[in-house]
């Protein structure tokens, strides 16, 4: 696939031990046009982030040249859980992303990324299900009301035991039936659960608005050339399936990579044909 450089975002994963600012330039020496935004201390904190700080941030990513494109709060290490038995820490999640929603609006970012939480190990999966669905659609219908669309992406087994693979996503899009809310495609995630782009394709159709092109052994979330999965493969075909939005590196890696994240990015840039 000869992809585009305009369908790679620039991304502050790995970015959060050196100054927001840093990522700015970097990304903007680096050509990117849009930016997938993690919401994550001390960079953009969503409890303590106020609209007037979104206003702000944005001028400060719009006078480089950039734009905001998706915004995607910290959802699976901090104590953030759609999905979670407790009613107070289910509500206050709940609020979490309704207010990032609003910052979506403020930062000018068209996509709110959305995970689908967890249950208890020991309790019916049911339970947990409905009440990710109901949390998803509250978001969505809020989200909706803001002109932002939300994406909802499927995490591995170890971070959620409701949502892993494309057929249970498309399940969960589908009872919740919201128009705005679409899934992501992420490589890491689908390589665990033993699919490829095809599979996610042909439970999902163009449902996938937003990938994650990401390395991995086959979790990992590395830098391409530093895992295993066949990057050639996924580019076809994504281009075979028409893919034509945006796609982002979501660096984590074990944490080295926040010593020096633009080599990092640099290698996925070069794995791509984007050097």
């Amino acid at each position: 696939m000869a992809l585009s450089s305009r369908q790679i975002t620039g991304s502050n994963f790995a970015y959060q031990h050196l100054p927001f600012d840093t990522f700015l330039d970097d990304a903007a020496d680096l050509g990117r046009e849009k930016l997938e935004l993690w919401g994550i201390a001390p960079h953009l904190h969503i409890p303590q982030l106020r609209n007037a700080d979104a206003r702000r941030i944005r001028r400060s990513i719009e006078a480089r040249g950039l734009t905001a494109y998706c915004l995607t709060p910290e959802q699976v290490m901090y104590p953030v859980n759609v999905a979670s038995p407790v009613d107070w820490l289910r509500t206050e999640s709940i609020a979490h992303f309704r207010h990032a929603a609003e910052l979506c609006a403020e930062l000018g970012a068209e996509l709110l990324l959305l995970t689908p939480g967890r249950g208890y190990e020991n309790e019916a999966t049911g339970a947990a299900w409905r009440r990710s669905v109901d949390a998803i659609g509250e978001i969505a219908a809020h989200a909706g009301t803001l002109g932002v669309e939300c994406v909802l992406e499927p995490l591995q087994r170890v971070e959620s035991n409701l949502v892993n693979d494309s057929r249970t996503l498309a399940a969960m899009l589908d009872e919740i039936g919201a128009v705005n809310l679409g899934a992501v495609l992420d490589t890491v995630a689908m390589a665990v659960a033993g699919e490829s782009v095809d599979d996610a394709f042909e439970a999902l159709g163009d449902r996938i608005r937003h990938v994650h092109l990401i390395d991995g052994r086959p979790a990992g979330h590395l830098a391409w050339g530093d895992g295993e999965l066949p990057l050639a493969d996924y580019l076809s075909a994504l281009e075979r399936r028409g893919y034509d939005r945006w796609m982002t590196f979501e660096l984590f890696g074990d944490g080295t990579y926040a010593r020096d994240p633009r080599t990092a990015v640099e290698q996925c840039h070069a794995r791509v044909g984007l050097a």
